[in-house]
């Protein structure tokens, strides 16, 4: 079977088995979407290990790769958008979740504050109860002595 005169072995584009057979695909589905007939020289073409290079295929293929480049960019910009979003959001509750662990500390501290106030107080009630004792032993001496 003759090989296409607007073709190229798929060899020779420095592509892995890979990247050739979704080169094939994308082919073969822009031609499709184009409504161009020639899916059937692409199917020969593709049998034969060869890629079409005709002026119509070429636009094909060129019109659907910038429709999924498009494609791409839209949804690379969405999930960018997405990222941003769900980043400030993050960044929000760890703010809000500072700011209430700040003002849990400034309370804990308040808290510790008023406990070191009343141990002053109690610390000075028992040296009042001390020399109270000092003074009733005093006086209950001076009595025996009287």
């Amino acid at each position: 079977m003759a090989s296409p005169a607007n073709s190229i072995p798929d060899t020779q584009l420095g592509l892995t088995q890979a990247e050739i057979q979704l080169l094939r695909q994308h082919q073969a589905l822009a031609l499709s979407q184009a409504g161009n007939s020639s899916s059937h020289a692409v199917s020969n073409a593709s049998s034969q290990g060869r890629l079409l290079l005709d002026p119509s295929s070429l636009q094909a293929l060129s019109s659907h790769f910038d429709r999924l480049l498009y494609s791409i960019q839209q949804r690379y910009q969405s999930l960018t958008a997405q990222t941003q979003t769900s980043t400030q959001i993050q960044y929000d509750r760890a703010g809000n979740a500072m700011a209430m662990a700040d003002a849990e500390i400034a309370r804990f501290r308040e808290i510790i504050r008023q406990i070191d106030e009343l141990q002053v107080e109690f610390d000075k009630v028992r040296r009042i109860g001390e020399i109270v004792k000092g003074f009733r032993a005093r006086v209950e001496h001076l009595e025996r002595r009287i």
